[in-house]
């Protein structure tokens, strides 16, 4: 094991007979006896969340789970790498993926009736800020995205205290919050495949993130969910192809059987985050057609994966994001009314992305404006044919739902087939034109600098000009200042190229307003200082990072930071 881990990890064997000395079952210590797992001891204060979540029969659960399926996982992300490295070398570009004549007249299994409602879900909300997420449990939302991914840091405590207030919840011994069958949906959504977990090894390995969350999760709280008719439910995130969602859906059939589910309990929202998913949508839905509960749209994640699939290539420059970019752009546009066709032809929903904005609590004038605004943008999409979308601020449920009675009669538009739509890999592969602004790059610095100091500080948002800022906004913002120095593009504003030079000056200006601004204590400054120096290494560095939370987690200044 790494050095900087081994003060942290102890032998599991030791823990678990501290916490359950009696009535091991032999399957169990046999795995204990042979070391197969080892775990980071329970966080400061965090004995209880500890002891409730990692019980010696979950841990055998998760433990399995891993034995079974990582070498598929490791799989994926080597397959990913060599498409990359194809892309790279060659000026191929994806297309559609032919399906079978077979394959084209199908649904998929029935949806749950607390699903069949998808027009409002809190988004970006991790249940490790427990405020957070009593105040969505209190909202009116028909579900809330609980958050392990792009609202979440990863880092120890937190995913104890997030799966821990969830268990609670479920188990009804959280105060202060409805019952589970009066509350809003809880659809966890775990970590994606390119994030580990460090604190636990299975067989010498750290094991991915996705089954810590996933695994325990579903192990403690997945039948009593069942059984009221309340889950499990999940969003899937950042999958790159339908033979990982193949994975996902195993997986889910694997828990089943082992947890005497029956097929298709479990339920999962796949976010098409990547341009190249967009190309086998069809095919995604196919693969999980027994726990389909339909699929995502969202523009910044999605809009990075241009830069990561295609940065190299100068006819894939992506335009200044705050001035050229929106959802009525050809590429964004024709996305989501390819999935909203795709998946409504199969009887599952389509769901377009999260509205960022956050109400200010003592400007109605203000608040009325970007109400008006959302409502305008959001019906477009209504009008597209989809069947809901996310919001942060629960303050924007009552007049959002508003809008949706005002114009679809019915929970859901699933009987809108949008045949009228005919899309092609141009109209999903061609970008806005468009050049880059001073502002523009100076607002891309200064969401980096503070998105890193927010890990930094064990917090996986912020709030940034009555937006919520996440590493969804933080991946695009990186990515277009790696892009823009890679082709040494040029500023609209004064024609002067855009160098490494020119970037570590605005680096360097942007980051001392916010020290006088922000920073509140010497700790402070230095935190935004080392935010600074590692989002300089992000867009210098000569191979674009695949993601900047896989950059982050496996950094040094993270893995040594006190929230680690």
């Amino acid at each position: 094991m790494d050095d900087r881990h081994t003060k942290r990890i102890r032998n599991i064997s030791s823990h678990l007979l501290r916490i359950a000395p009696e009535n091991h079952d032999t399957g169990l210590q046999e795995v204990l006896n042979k070391g197969v797992v080892e775990l980071s001891e329970a966080p400061p204060n965090m004995h209880k969340e500890y002891q409730a979540l990692l019980t010696p029969q979950a841990i055998q659960f998760v433990a399995e789970m891993v034995k079974k399926f990582d070498p598929q996982v490791s799989e994926i992300l080597s397959k990913r790498q060599l498409n990359k490295l194809h892309f790279q070398q060659t000026n191929f570009l994806p297309d559609f993926v032919k399906t079978s004549s077979a394959h084209q007249f199908w649904r998929i299994r029935e949806i749950p009736k607390r699903l069949q409602d998808r027009r409002i879900d809190l988004g970006d909300i991790t249940p490790a800020n427990t405020g957070l997420f009593k105040r969505a449990l209190n909202s009116s939302a028909c579900g809330i995205q609980t958050d392990f991914d792009d609202g979440h840091c990863p880092t120890w405590a937190n995913q104890l205290k997030g799966l821990f207030n969830v268990y609670q919840f479920v188990n009804g011994s959280m105060t202060d919050v409805p019952p589970m069958s009066h509350a809003p949906l809880v659809i966890l959504r775990p970590r994606a495949w390119n994030m580990l977990e460090h604190n636990m090894m299975v067989e010498g390995k750290v094991i991915p993130g996705a089954f810590f969350d996933f695994g325990l999760h579903i192990f403690h709280n997945g039948k009593k969910m069942f059984e009221h008719g309340d889950g499990p439910f999940f969003y899937l995130p950042k999958l790159e192809s339908h033979l990982e969602v193949r994975l996902w859906n195993n997986i889910f059939s694997w828990a089943e059987s082992h947890l005497g589910l029956p097929l298709g309990s479990i339920k999962a929202c796949v976010l098409i985050e990547s341009i190249l998913t967009s190309f086998e949508l069809e095919q995604v839905l196919f693969e999980l057609r027994d726990h389909c509960a339909g699929l995502n749209c969202g523009m910044w994640d999605y809009s990075a994966s241009f830069v990561s699939t295609f940065g190299h290539r100068k006819d894939f420059i992506l335009a200044d994001r705050k001035k050229y970019v929106s959802m009525d752009k050809q590429y964004l546009k024709s996305y989501l009314e390819l999935v909203i066709k795709t998946c409504h032809a199969h009887g599952c929903h389509a769901t377009g992305g999260m509205v960022p904005s956050v109400l200010p609590k003592d400007n109605n004038a203000k608040s009325h404006q970007i109400v008006q605004n959302v409502c305008i943008a959001k019906l477009k999409e209504i009008q597209a044919g989809a069947d809901g979308f996310l919001v942060f601020d629960p303050d924007l449920i009552k007049p959002l739902l508003q809008v949706w009675r005002q114009n679809v009669p019915t929970e859901n538009q699933l009987h809108v087939l949008r045949q009228d739509v005919q899309v092609n890999a141009v109209d999903l592969l061609t970008l806005p034109q468009g050049g880059f602004t001073l502002d523009g790059l100076r607002n891309n610095i200064t969401v980096g600098v503070l998105f890193i100091q927010a890990w930094l500080r064990g917090v996986g948002s912020f709030i940034l000009n009555g937006a919520v800022e996440d590493s969804a906004t933080a991946e695009i913002s990186r990515s277009q200042i790696w892009q823009a120095v890679r082709h040494q593009c040029i500023l609209e504003n004064d024609g002067r190229k855009i160098t490494r030079a020119l970037v570590k000056n605005e680096i360097a200006m942007v980051t001392g307003q916010l020290i006088k601004t922000q920073a509140k204590s010497p700790s402070d400054e230095q935190q935004l200082t080392i935010s600074a120096q590692i989002l300089e290494e992000l867009i210098l560095a000569r191979d674009f990072p695949q993601f900047i939370t896989t950059y982050l987690y496996e950094h040094h200044v993270f893995i040594h930071s006190k929230w680690c």
